[in-house]
């Protein structure tokens, strides 16, 4: 695209044109990056609001079936939660990175998420590396000889997972529980403030657990069902929630994988390994935006209350170039039939036999 003089709106770029570079991209979403920190802590107090009042409903209700109710709303909400948090871990929160840190930190507490490990897994490795084979490895596809290669056990648990009945299960195991939990002490890359968080989570869960198991036994309830209806039940929610979330982010017939640098630069992942997914009834909004995706891989300083805009801008300027899929759970299921594994050589998604469920993408220029 020819420059244009500053006072110039940008005008949008032809499909066959080359894609502008990052910069020029972020530049025409400077006015969509302003923070307030007002703004923040409102949104923070509503959903901690929101997360206390259910969990208090969930103590006071008799019915079962209402507490179970109440436990699958507190988990969309610590959902929301993470969300608020994983904007103060880019720092596009506020405008100040001392206080991001701190309230990133106390939005995670409920989804029991160490920030300083979250960071590093999303900020460094996946927003750095979208979509490359061997360093972003959130949902990272196997190819077939990968597969093949696993134990039986390994190729089950391969095949629950990208069934897409179990992307909560995925995020729990694979992403939860081995790179934050469980994790490999001895590298190098452990650093104090990894414990430090994660100590912080784990008094957050401890407290939480106790003073439901203390509620119910000052209202003469089961602890069991008071405990698995308002802290079990919530946490499961959330895993499947942020499961989701991840894989409809980034997995698409028309999303490409890449296990060559240059050529992964050469695709500008940014923008080509994206996905926005659109919902009915302001769904997109009750998931404070986190869904239009391809604005925040461009310019991770976007709050989340500007994303609509954001996206709209982008998509207005780039037409045909973003991936932009409405949901519904025939497109989802059908998602996760056709990306089973990823053939590298032909650059297209394959079923479990390695047979092509997708069109074979010709490599970047």
């Amino acid at each position: 695209m020819n420059a244009l003089p500053d006072s110039a709106p940008p005008l949008p770029v032809p499909p066959e044109a080359p894609l502008p570079h990052r910069k020029t991209l972020r530049s025409w979403l400077i006015p969509l990056s302003q923070r307030s920190s007002l703004r923040a802590l409102a949104l923070l107090a509503l959903d901690y609001a929101l997360f206390v009042a259910l969990l208090i409903a969930a103590v006071l209700l008799e019915s079962g079936w209402l507490k179970l109710l109440c436990g699958l709303a507190t988990g969309f909400v610590i959902g929301r939660l993470f969300i608020i948090g994983h904007d103060g871990c880019h720092h596009s929160l506020t405008p100040h990175r001392g206080l991001n840190r701190w309230l990133g930190r106390i939005a995670f507490l409920p989804s029991l998420t160490p920030f300083s490990l979250w960071d590093m897994g999303h900020n460094v490795v996946h927003h750095g590396f979208t979509n490359l084979k061997g360093v972003d490895f959130t949902w990272a596809p196997l190819t077939q000889a990968e597969y093949a290669a696993l134990s039986p056990s390994r190729r089950f648990m391969e095949r629950v997972y990208r069934s897409g009945w179990a992307p909560g299960l995925y995020y729990m195991v694979e992403i939860w529980w081995h790179r934050m939990v469980a994790r490999d002490k001895s590298g190098k890359a452990e650093r104090p403030v990894f414990s430090h968080d994660c100590w912080l989570v784990g008094s957050f869960g401890t407290v939480w657990f106790c003073a439901l198991a203390a509620a119910a036994l000052a209202t003469g309830q089961s602890v069991l069902l008071l405990v698995a209806t308002a802290f079990a039940v919530p946490l499961l929610f959330w895993f499947a929630m942020i499961g989701f979330v991840v894989y409809v982010h980034h997995t698409h017939v028309k999303v490409s994988w890449h296990d060559d640098r240059a050529a992964w630069q050469r695709a500008q992942p940014f923008v080509s390994t994206t996905v926005h997914l659109t919902f009915p009834l302001r769904i997109g909004a009750l998931l404070h935006h986190i869904m239009e995706h391809t604005a925040h891989h461009v310019d991770m300083s976007i709050p989340l209350y500007k994303l609509k805009a954001a996206q709209a801008r982008l998509e207005e300027l780039l037409p045909d170039r973003i991936v932009v899929q409405r949901f519904s759970w025939g497109w989802y299921f059908g998602t996760a039939r056709s990306c089973k594994l990823y053939d590298f050589t032909r650059r297209c998604w394959t079923d479990f036999k390695g047979r092509a469920t997708s069109e074979p993408r010709a490599a970047p220029a």
